[in-house]
């Protein structure tokens, strides 16, 4: 172990290791077997990367041997007027011979200044840890919705379609961009458009306890346009088996029907920019599919 140790580093995921560190992940989370984790790394790949930031992460090597990973998903995303880095922990898993080299591997993970961190699925046991290292969380629990039941006795006049097919109406170019490079994820990616313009949202599609088909909610410009249009996009979800929708939230969504779960999928950050409710972009959610 001494000798091991002393040959230890931390560095950057490059192609080459694809396949050490998904075997590694697939042994620190059995959920998923090793095609799931090469499958991961697959979208990464698609992705790109952005100037100064990892491709896929870092890793901890010992003697030539990969003892620890996290994944990072590094995007630029719109913030008002201008665009903000934002960089997804994900998967993050050490060699138990070697947990307590944990922190190294961190610390180079949070070294690239001006970006903000999303944990979006930290599990309970490392929540005291993230918060130790400075993440904030900003969203409390999650709101699940039955929007098909919405505006059934009127409500706007909307059509509902993917993104594969363009709006007749205005519409903003960089909200197309998004939904297209999503749905090339496995994402469903939707229109929703009125006589004036179309308003996008995209979707991930679950099953819940191993049997409750829902469409998580990954992007949209506000969680009131989804309040506004949730008919219309809640019966073209229900028509394709996803019935229910899950929702970041802090507090019951008025205007919507559903329940409230307090304490459920919290989420943190780490950064200048605070995470508005609404936007998983990016995130592993969208990207992996976890």
């Amino acid at each position: 172990m001494v000798s091991a140790v002393a040959r230890l580093r931390c560095r950057q995921i490059d192609d080459a290791d694809i396949e050490a560190v998904a075997t590694l992940l697939a042994h620190g989370f059995p959920v998923h077997d090793r095609r799931f984790w090469l499958g991961a790394f697959a979208q990464l790949t698609r992705r790109g990367s952005l100037p100064g930031l990892p491709k896929y992460g870092y890793l901890l090597q010992s003697g030539g041997a990969v003892v620890g990973a996290i994944l990072l998903i590094c995007a630029t995303v719109p913030a008002g007027d201008t665009t903000a880095t934002r960089c997804n922990f994900s998967s993050w898993y050490v060699d138990p011979s070697f947990r307590a080299y944990a922190p190294m591997l961190v610390s180079h993970a949070l070294a690239h200044k001006n970006v903000t961190y999303l944990n979006v699925s930290p599990a309970p046991h490392t929540r005291p840890i993230i918060e130790a290292q400075g993440f904030l969380r900003y969203c409390d629990g999650v709101f699940i919705a039955v929007p098909m039941l919405s505006g059934l006795l009127g409500g706007p006049k909307v059509a509902v379609f993917e993104a594969s097919r363009r709006p007749e109406v205005e519409f903003d170019p960089g909200d197309e961009e998004i939904l297209l490079q999503h749905a090339a994820h496995d994402c469903v990616s939707l229109w929703c458009a009125t006589s004036e313009c179309a308003h996008p949202f995209i979707f991930r599609s679950r099953v819940v306890k191993g049997c409750i088909p829902c469409a998580q909610l990954i992007f949209c410009r506000d969680v009131g346009d989804f309040v506004r249009f949730a008919g219309p996009i809640g019966r073209w979800l229900a028509r394709r088996g996803r019935p229910f929708v899950i929702i970041d939230a802090n507090a019951p969504i008025p205007g919507l029907l559903g329940w409230y779960g307090r304490g459920k999928m919290p989420k943190y950050f780490r950064g200048p920019q605070r995470p508005r409710l609404g936007d998983l972009a990016y995130t592993e959610h969208a990207v992996l599919g976890v």
